[in-house]
């Protein structure tokens, strides 16, 4: 049988707050123990892009130990169902429970008063900004991302990558584009609205911390190849780095999703598959 804690008892790691209700106390947990942020942070890592990193190196050592990674393939958009309806039913069922991590994000960020949105610079803001921003990310690591591919392919140390083998329904390229910006929102505002500033309460520095949040980053592609290793763990350098400078993380979310909307979408056409 559990024992409740007394009205006047201080839960570990909680402050008392004025203004609650004759009687209650009320607890900020703003301040959190450090050992309370690193389990949390380890809870929202291995409800998401953590446990992607632990299967990703599981199927790279797989692929290994089958053939050279030239000769592998990674497909990243599959059918779930031979019957159309249930596979758009599967697909969007996919790309909602895959945001839930992202969602937690924002309750644990939240505080009275504050908007988390605003607070992470994903908002309305800054629209001409953003969107110019995001443009020239989209260029900037649009461009080496086939060239890293290529180069990849060629020395044997890469998959091939399969954006898409959804099969030809109307709803396809709906689901690709939804797709795309679903791996945006959730690689972006887990892995740096939300793991920078975590892994700075805990006590990493901030350049341990964002070397830490991009190596996760590259580690959850790992299953491609090295290639696309190197290649995400460097744009998890540049993107840390412009949202320590400029505190938005709307421009990152909206490039990381116009480059997988231009290779979920056309594939082929960039020299996948």
């Amino acid at each position: 049988m559990s024992e409740s804690l007394p009205l006047n008892a201080q839960p570990d790691g909680a402050r008392p707050t004025q203004g609650g209700p004759t009687g209650v106390v009320l607890y900020d947990w703003g301040v959190r123990p450090r050992r309370r942020l690193v389990f949390e942070v380890l809870l929202v890592l291995g409800l998401s892009l953590g446990q992607s990193a632990v299967y990703s190196v599981v199927q790279l050592i797989q692929k290994l130990s089958q053939a050279p990674l030239s000769q592998g393939t990674s497909t990243l958009n599959t059918v779930q169902s031979s019957r159309e309806y249930f596979d758009l039913t599967y697909q969007l069922l996919g790309i909602f429970f895959a945001l839930i991590p992202v969602f937690l994000v924002f309750f644990l960020l939240a505080e009275p008063g504050k908007s988390v949105f605003r607070r992470m610079g994903l908002d309305f803001r800054h629209p001409v900004r953003d969107g110019l921003g995001a443009l020239g990310l989209l260029v900037v690591i649009g461009v080496p991302s086939l060239g890293l591919y290529a180069a990849g392919r060629a020395l044997g140390v890469t998959t091939e990558i399969i954006p898409s083998a959804l099969n030809q329904y109307w709803w396809t390229i709906p689901v690709l584009v939804l797709s795309a910006i679903h791996n945006g929102v959730l690689e972006e505002v887990v892995m740096v609205g939300y793991l920078l500033g975590r892994l700075e309460k805990i006590g990493f520095t901030p350049i341990a911390a964002v070397f830490l949040s991009s190596l996760i980053r590259g580690s959850y592609h790992l299953y491609q190849g090295f290639g696309p290793f190197v290649g995400n763990f460097l744009m998890g350098l540049l993107f840390c780095w412009l949202y320590k400078k400029f505190g938005r993380v709307a421009p990152l979310v909206v490039a990381h999703a116009l480059v997988d909307i231009a290779a979920f979408t056309m594939g082929p056409a960039l020299g996948f598959g």
